[in-house]
């Protein structure tokens, strides 16, 4: 019985998500608001869902813009699943393939790989380009909470 429970950024209800469920997204039983993976994995944007997931989203989102060939990138890859399990319930961590992806990644003026984005109500409220130490990048999260 590995249930997990993850408090709605919305209203504040507790909500628990059975084990077997974690792969789905999971809704607030109060509100209906849309919660945060339980499992704290690293949400894949595509062009298609990068706006229900992002912009639509009631708790701060951190995107890593990021291409495979990417040498910085692959460093970074284990600190956005590290930030993914820690921050699981509060914030969003979500990663989009550049190469597979333009369209967003023009959108947002995506120059050179890595870049993170933060997010809060939809709106950018900071960036950080280049592999960036895992302290600096907690530093801005707690900056959105």
């Amino acid at each position: 019985m590995n249930d997990a429970i993850v408090v709605c950024p919305s209203c504040g209800a507790k909500n628990r998500i059975p084990a077997d469920k974690r792969h789905l997204t999971p809704r607030c039983g109060r509100c209906g608001a849309p919660l945060a993976r339980a499992d704290g994995t690293v949400v894949e944007l595509t062009d298609m869902t990068f706006q229900q997931e992002v912009a639509a989203s009631p708790m701060p989102v951190l995107v890593d813009f990021y291409s495979p060939t990417c040498g910085p990138c692959r460093m970074l890859a284990p600190i956005i699943e590290d930030l993914a399990r820690k921050y699981a319930g509060r914030v969003k961590i979500c990663k989009l393939d550049t190469s597979r992806n333009q369209m967003v990644a023009a959108q947002f003026q995506i120059r050179g790989v890595p870049t993170l984005l933060f997010f809060k109500g939809g709106q950018v409220v900071d960036q950080l380009v280049g592999a960036a130490p895992q302290a600096e990048i907690e530093q801005r999260l707690h900056a959105l909470l």
